[in-house]
């Protein structure tokens, strides 16, 4: 399972508002790729198209696509947002992650 904190969600739907979607009608597709400073990047982006591979979660009224290669690297992570000044955007809290990079934007497992 993947949460999406409140601030998360909102700012999931203004984005997709921006692009011309809706929080109703788009995914959110979360992913693993290799790469980052620890080893591991997480991918994040919004999708129209669920594939056979994909896994689905819905949490808080956002539907989340996860591959099946991602899914181990994923599971019980929550998806929160961090605005203002000093916020980071969206972080990943993920308690597989055994090291994260300093910007949160890598991991390792």
């Amino acid at each position: 399972m993947i949460k999406v904190t409140e601030q998360a969600k909102n700012k999931i739907a203004s984005l997709m508002q921006e692009e011309g979607s809706s929080i109703e009608e788009s995914f959110v597709r979360v992913g693993v790729t290799s790469g980052g400073c620890s080893g591991l990047s997480y991918d994040l982006k919004f999708d129209k198209e669920q594939l056979p591979e994909d896994k689905l979660y819905e949490d808080n009224g956002v539907k989340i696509l996860v591959d099946k290669k991602s899914f181990l690297y994923l599971v019980g992570m929550t998806l929160e947002y961090s605005g203002g000044l000093n916020g980071k955007g969206f972080v990943f809290n993920n308690p597989n992650a055994s090291r994260t990079c300093g910007c949160g934007e890598s991991f390792a497992v």
